[in-house]
């Protein structure tokens, strides 16, 4: 987990109860990086859990430097060959880790683990939408990210010998995902909705301008140079994405709820 300084105390009391307090199987560790100088109310919070859970580890960066260089800080103190993800401003639901752990040890030869998540802005118990991914990720990684980011188990020496995470604003983990499906690693995600994943209504009107149409080109070109996608589908994935990218934002908002979530 990172957190950052304009992350809310109280989002990230609950995302720390919800893995450390709630969970039917416990972690045996918590690797949270302090992306940069955080708020006194952030280090209350911290210094709570650190109080509870023996197994709490601090990854202090004295400036913050982005989610992906953050991660990798992060993912070099973890100890396990298992590591699993958590936005600090989430929930993961108490059975989360129990179920991907039942299936990862039913499925020994798959690298990354998703689930599905529900989508919530104010209240926890009003789900809004639900974001599912396909156990076959062959087709849909030509076209988006193919499991949701902060639901993922992932195998740490595979990461690693991936590359890890690289710079590409908002998409680090789309363009890892590519490089490692490019390497024949298997990625797949659970039909079950074991995350809530906290959705404000501004969140699709900010993801737009020359910043994400740049990473759009990134992830594009290296889909097209792993061989994942013809150059018919780069052109017609950078004129659908990249066009996306420049929508006014209330617009993007309404084709994001509608047509890409159940």
């Amino acid at each position: 987990m990172s957190i950052y300084i304009k992350e809310r105390a109280t989002l990230l009391d609950r995302a720390l109860r919800s893995i450390l307090v709630d969970q039917t199987t416990k972690p045996s560790e918590l690797v949270l990086v302090e992306d940069g100088p955080l708020t006194e109310e952030l280090y209350r919070v911290i210094d709570k859990y650190k109080s509870i859970f023996p197994s709490f580890i601090s990854v202090k960066l004295p400036a913050n430097v982005g989610l992906g260089r953050a991660l990798n800080a992060g993912l070099n103190r973890c100890r396990n060959e298992w590591v699993t993800r958590m936005d600090s401003d989430d929930i993961s639901l108490p059975t989360r880790f129990e179920k991907q752990l039942e299936y990862i040890r039913a499925h020994p030869d798959i690298d990354v683990l998703g689930c599905a998540l529900g989508e919530f802005e104010t209240d926890e118990h009003i789900v809004m939408s639900v974001k599912a991914c396909p156990a076959s990720v062959d087709s849909y990684i030509k076209f988006r990210s193919p499991v949701n980011h902060p639901t993922v188990f992932f195998r740490k020496s595979s990461v690693l010998r991936a590359g890890s995470y690289q710079h590409c604003p908002f998409m680090e983990d789309y363009h890892l995902w590519i490089r490692m499906y490019a390497a024949d690693m298997k990625i797949t995600s659970m039909p079950d909705i074991l995350y809530l994943f906290k959705m404000d209504r501004n969140t699709q009107k900010r993801r737009g301008g020359i910043t994400y149409i740049k990473s759009e080109l990134m992830i594009q070109k290296l889909l097209l140079d792993s061989g994942i996608i013809s150059r018919f589908n780069y052109c017609t994935n950078i004129m659908l994405r990249c066009g996306g990218r420049l929508l006014p934002g209330s617009f993007r908002a309404f084709l994001y709820r509608f047509f890409f979530r159940q």
